[in-house]
């Protein structure tokens, strides 16, 4: 069996709540910080408003696709902002 199953806590590697007392009575979580490497990862999600019979319309071609209804309006908006942004000015 792998020793390291029987470890209560990844970091102290201690095996007993004792252990892991005394590891932390002298260790602080700055110990293992990396300031070289973020600390959490975020994913910021916008909220849009979408009229209820379109996203039932999306809703239905999403899964005539076999795609998440996520995936497919992200498609649609990158693909109309390329297309908006490679077409030449008229001025």
């Amino acid at each position: 069996m792998d020793e390291r199953r029987n470890k209560l806590s990844s970091l102290s590697e201690a095996d007993s709540y004792e252990a892991m007392g005394e590891f932390w009575d002298n260790h602080d979580l700055t110990d293992f910080d990396n300031p070289e490497k973020p600390d959490m990862a975020f994913n910021i999600t916008y909220v849009v408003p979408i009229e209820q019979k379109l996203f039932s319309s999306i809703e239905k071609e999403a899964r005539k696709s076999g795609v998440d209804i996520e995936t497919l309006i992200n498609l649609w908006l990158q693909q109309k902002l390329h297309e908006e942004t490679q077409m030449p000015s008229v001025v």
